[in-house]
């Protein structure tokens, strides 16, 4: 399942402005995601993070298919660049067997994709409740029977699968793990280096239990991959693609950077940003700006 299909505007751009650096190098532990920069193509992204000084980036399946795995890797490779996850597997909710195994087999493929590429994690986006099914209790329990296929798949291939929590407001259609907790629950019953947890600000910020559940997840080793955008109110239409700049919103992402630091994390922080005026921009400008804000807000 992929993004909706949104029309992105090709705003002018001399390859000065799309590569063109900050004023200072970008914090080592900033990671673009893709979708952020969602008007860029691959050899775009590659080129406009290595000449701003970002040292690793978040790849989404759709554009690493179109421009080929293999050149795809190759292209990340030699530029020195590390992938900090690929999204995104899942979707493993459906009651239909046919349509499940097809979900595993997808999955499979993804895992591969994401060793090829040299990604650490493969996020996870369970699923919603299928038509007319009411039954969240079963639905979570469907995901953790494909895992106990898929994880040891994963592993085999040097793998780590991270379990994403989804706002509650996409439990329907996308997403039946709404808080860190619920993630936890279904990781922990498979071995820590094969399913951990991906913990997204946009995503989690509003829960109470939130601290807790980061300390439980760093204390287990299962915090596999963090990710910040803003979120903005009043909601614009078509909530999925209306994350906010970092700092435009209400959430405390140095707070809650701060603590996935004080539960053992270490590793990189993507800027995952769903948002039409973004791509509406040119690359570069988009690009400085993230760089400016992490630093204010984040760093």
């Amino acid at each position: 399942m992929t993004l909706p299909s949104v029309p992105v505007p090709t705003p002018a751009r001399s390859a000065a402005a799309t590569q063109a650096p900050p004023q200072s190098p970008a914090p080592a532990r900033l990671s673009l995601n893709q979708e952020t920069i969602r008007q860029w193509s691959l050899p775009e992204l590659v080129a406009g993070c290595t000449a701003a000084g970002v040292r690793t980036v978040g790849l989404w399946r759709e554009p690493v298919q179109r421009y080929g795995l293999r050149k795809s890797a190759q292209l990340v490779a030699g530029a020195g660049l590390r992938v900090s996850s690929l999204c995104r597997g899942g979707f493993f909710t459906g009651t239909d067997r046919a349509g499940r195994a097809a979900a595993l087999d997808d999955n499979r493929r993804a895992v591969e994709e994401t060793a090829e590429l040299g990604a650490d994690t493969l996020v996870l986006v369970s699923g919603g409740l299928p038509p007319g099914d009411r039954d969240l209790v079963g639905a979570r329990g469907r995901i953790a029977e494909v895992l106990c296929e898929l994880a040891p798949w994963a592993s085999a291939h040097g793998v780590r699968l991270g379990i994403e929590a989804l706002h509650p407001m996409f439990a329907s259609d996308r997403c039946v793990v709404s808080t860190l907790g619920q993630a936890l629950d279904l990781a922990e019953l498979f071995p820590a280096e094969q399913v951990g947890v991906v913990a997204d600000a946009y995503h989690v910020w509003w829960d109470e239990r939130l601290p807790v559940d980061l300390l439980r997840a760093g204390k287990s080793g299962r915090l596999v991959s963090v990710q910040v955008a803003d979120w903005v109110t009043p909601l614009p239409e078509g909530v999925l693609l209306g994350r906010g700049q970092l700092g435009d919103g209400c959430i405390d992402l140095r707070g809650f950077r701060e603590a996935v630091d004080a539960a053992g994390y270490r590793g990189p922080v993507e800027v995952e940003i769903f948002q039409p005026d973004l791509w509406a921009r040119d690359g570069g400008d988009v690009l400085r700006e993230v760089i400016d804000r992490y630093r204010r807000h984040v760093a």
